[in-house]
C-alpha cells in the first residue's frame, strides 16, 4: 500500500523508476565531457549537475544527473531511459578510452520529500561506499519541505507510488522532463528549455549535437521552449495542444493534472484545449502556467 504522503515527508521511499550507470576509469572525466552536453570537467569531486545525452541532430536521447564521486569515478543518476541500453550505446565510444561503463543496479536510488539534513545545492554529501545524499529541492510545492535524493548499496525502502507521483509532478512543475521511450530523441536542449537548469554548455568542445546546439544558441533560432500545463482532465505524453482551433504545442511528459508541451515562445494565451478530448461547456479544460524555480543546479 502506498505511504500517506504526509508521512513521506519524513520517510524514505524507493525511486523505482531511477537507476544508475558508472563511468569509471582513469579516462572517465575526458569521455563524459565528449559525450554529453554539459561541462563535467568543471565538476569538482562532491559535485552534481543535470546533463544528457544528445543525438549528432542535436536531440536529446535521455536526461540524467551526473554526480563526480572522483577523478576516475562519475554516476549518470537516469530517472527514466533505460539504463541497460544507454550502457550499451555509449560503449560503443570508448575506442582506446581507458573506461568501464556499467549498470550499477547494486546500488538502490530512495527519495524523501524533505530537504536534505546533508546536502544542499549541487554539492552532495556522505560516503559513496555507504549512501551519498542529494538535495533536489527548488521552489516549495503544495507545502512540501524540500525533496532529497540517497544513493547506497543496502538502502532498503517501500515502493510509494503516491510519493513517486509527487515526485514526477514536482519534477514538472521545475520543468525537469521526464521523457517516456516516445518522447526520446525528438526534442532539442533549448526547445525544453533546459538552459534554466543550467543542463547543458554552448562553451565547451565538440560533443555529439554541440553544433546544433551552439547555433541555436548563437543565432537565437529557439522558437519553442516548454510551458507547465494545469488541468483536470489527465493528458499522455505526445498529444498535441490546440488553442482557437490550431495545434499550437506538444505535451512532453504528463503525470496526472501535471504536464510539460513544446508551445512558441511568442505564445501568451492561458486558455489551452487538447485533441484529447472536447472543452466542457466551451471553457477550456488546460491552463498554461509559469514554472518554478530553484531546481538549477
Amino acid at each position: 500500500m502506498p505511504d500517506n504522503p504526509q508521512r513521506s515527508q519524513h520517510h524514505w521511499f524507493g525511486l523505482s523508476d531511477h537507476r544508475l550507470v558508472a563511468i569509471s576509469g582513469r579516462d572517465a572525466v575526458a569521455f563524459a565531457q565528449a559525450q554529453t552536453m554539459n561541462d563535467v570537467a568543471v565538476l569538482r569531486d562532491g559535485e552534481w549537475h543535470w546533463n544528457g545525452w544528445l543525438t549528432a541532430k542535436g536531440r536529446v536521447i535521455a536526461l540524467f544527473a551526473v554526480v563526480r564521486i572522483d577523478a576516475d569515478t562519475l554516476w549518470m543518476v537516469l530517472p527514466d531511459a533505460d539504463a541497460d541500453a544507454l550502457a550499451t550505446q555509449l560503449r560503443r565510444f570508448v575506442f582506446r578510452s581507458k573506461v568501464a561503463i556499467i549498470v550499477r543496479d547494486d546500488l538502490q536510488i530512495t527519495g524523501r520529500l524533505r530537504a536534505s539534513d546533508l546536502a544542499s545545492g549541487h554539492h552532495w554529501a556522505g560516503d559513496p561506499v555507504d549512501a551519498i545524499e542529494m538535495d533536489l529541492s527548488g521552489a516549495l510545492v503544495d507545502g512540501h519541505l524540500g525533496r532529497s535524493l540517497r544513493i547506497g548499496p543496502s538502502l532498503a525502502a517501500p515502493v510509494d507510488v503516491t510519493a513517486l507521483e509527487i515526485w514526477r509532478r514536482i519534477d514538472l512543475e521545475h520543468g525537469w522532463p521526464r521523457l517516456d521511450p516516445a518522447q526520446s530523441e525528438q526534442w532539442t536542449p533549448q526547445q525544453l528549455s533546459l538552459g534554466r537548469l543550467r543542463a547543458y554548455s554552448v562553451k565547451k568542445g565538440c560533443y555529439p549535437g554541440q553544433e546544433i546546439v551552439a547555433r541555436t544558441h548563437f543565432l537565437g533560432q529557439a522558437k519553442r521552449g516548454l510551458g507547465l500545463i494545469h488541468t483536470t482532465t489527465p493528458l499522455t505524453a505526445g498529444a498535441e495542444l490546440v488553442s482557437q482551433g490550431l495545434t499550437v504545442g506538444t505535451v512532453v511528459s504528463a503525470c496526472a493534472e501535471t504536464a510539460l508541451a513544446v508551445l512558441p515562445l511568442s505564445f501568451e494565451q492561458d486558455a489551452l484545449q487538447t485533441n484529447e478530448g472536447p472543452a466542457a461547456n466551451g471553457e477550456a479544460l488546460w491552463v498554461l502556467q509559469a514554472l518554478r524555480d530553484g531546481l538549477a543546479r
